[in-house]
């Protein structure tokens, strides 16, 4: 049976960068760190990176929505650093608030805030 979502892999053409963005965006450094993936772990999920997109189209094939606190704080903080923006916070009923952004390689960085999901 399934036991709930442990990770997203986006797939990055140069890991170098890519580990670079995501240390300034999420503010960690990755926990497991290797030439052919790069884990991290953002709030007891894992966020992998995988430089072998063989099979894979660039960007725009999923959106993984990562919770958090205050969307529009959070919005403006990686709107302020230049990040691309996929979408503007949007409220999609009742308290739930949504938007993402870009990555370097065209992945989809979904944010939500969603008070029936406090952790």
């Amino acid at each position: 049976m399934l036991k709930g979502l442990r990770t997203i892999v986006y797939h990055v053409s140069d890991l170098t960068q890519a580990k670079e963005w995501y240390k300034n965006i999420f503010g960690i450094e990755p926990y497991f760190d290797e030439p052919f993936y790069v884990g991290y772990n953002v709030g007891g999920y894992e966020l992998g990176l995988d430089p072998d997109a063989s099979g894979y189209g660039k960007g725009n094939t999923a959106i993984t929505y990562w919770g958090v606190e205050d969307i529009h704080e959070c919005f403006n903080k990686f709107a302020a650093l230049g990040i691309e923006i996929h979408e503007a916070p949007k409220n999609v009923g009742g308290a739930i608030w949504v938007a993402s952004i870009y990555d370097p390689f065209k992945n989809i960085i979904g944010l939500i805030e969603n008070p029936e999901f406090s952790i």
